[in-house]
């Protein structure tokens, strides 16, 4: 294994870890605008404010989980595909690319999501108690 990897992949959560957590206070501080997210791209219109602080609580408690690197097959592949859900349901938005640019954004991340996943034996700067896998 590079000696370079499991910083390299530290780098990676925390990174993801910065957008999630920014997106999780939306719904714990702005559950209005969260609500009208919710609406536009997944068509919830109809969730209450509770409903957003309940799944703002729940989401921290995962990605605090995945930035510790705690329960790695779960908590990084949820990431995984809670943003792959997000990046999918902005579909429309890469039909129109130039006034969406920063919806484009939402693929290196996603890219960053699956290599963590992938990679996630490998991802030892944690508070995970996983062993280290053995150097092939």
């Amino acid at each position: 294994m590079p000696k370079q990897l499991p910083l390299a992949l530290l780098f990676l959560r925390l990174g993801v870890f910065i957008v999630f957590l920014f997106w999780t206070l939306d719904k714990l501080v702005q559950p209005e605008h969260a609500a009208k997210v919710f609406t536009a791209f997944y068509g919830l219109g109809s969730l209450g404010e509770s409903a957003f602080y309940a799944m703002g609580v729940a989401q921290l408690a995962l990605i605090f989980a995945f930035v510790a690197g705690l329960f790695k097959t779960w908590t990084y592949g949820a990431i995984l595909v809670f943003h792959g859900v997000s990046t999918f349901a902005s579909f429309s938005k890469y039909l129109q690319p130039f006034d969406n640019l920063v919806f484009f954004a939402a693929w290196p991340m996603l890219a960053a999501c699956a290599a963590l996943f992938l990679l996630r034996d490998y991802d030892t700067l944690t508070l995970s108690r996983q062993p280290t896998p053995a150097l092939a």
